[in-house]
């Protein structure tokens, strides 16, 4: 009796039961599927703009605590500049810290560039968000339990 099936059968290769509907994941589980396989990328460049937010963070943290109990400091109440200062230094050096040290892939052809402005971009797209994420959670959640509010 001959095989009805057009395909030869593998006896190494386990058989699989024939396909069913699919499965629609849900909108959170989509989520945490891409959250949990994020591209080398995207972590590295948010790695590194998160480290440069989080020292320049903490010692804006720092100097705003010294300020609210009351040390008179060189120049004044100078939080604004401050801010500004960290927002361009955590954009700027969190784009080219990713475009130095995030390789691209670089795909099927035999040139191996690893740098282009598409990794300044990456960069900068990952520090904005971060910047001000960072300046939220010290100065909302962490200045609070600090100084006993």
């Amino acid at each position: 009796m001959a095989n009805p099936s057009p395909e030869p059968r593998n006896p190494t290769r386990p058989v699989r039961p024939p396909a069913g509907p699919v499965k629609r994941r849900g909108f959170f589980e989509v989520r945490w599927r891409q959250f949990r396989r994020a591209p080398r990328p995207v972590v590295r460049a948010v790695v590194s703009s998160l480290s440069v937010a989080l020292v320049l963070g903490i010692v804006f943290l720092a100097y705003d605590i010294a300020l609210d109990r009351g040390a008179v400091l060189p120049g004044g109440d100078l939080r604004l500049l401050y801010l500004a200062f960290y927002v361009a230094v955590v954009c700027l050096l969190g784009a080219l810290l990713t475009y130095f040290f995030v390789p691209l892939p670089s795909g099927p052809s035999a040139t191996r560039v690893t740098r282009t402005p598409w990794s300044l971009a990456l960069g900068l797209f990952a520090a904005v968000p971060i910047a001000y994420l960072v300046l939220v959670l010290l100065h909302e959640m962490i200045k609070p339990v600090l100084v006993g509010r």
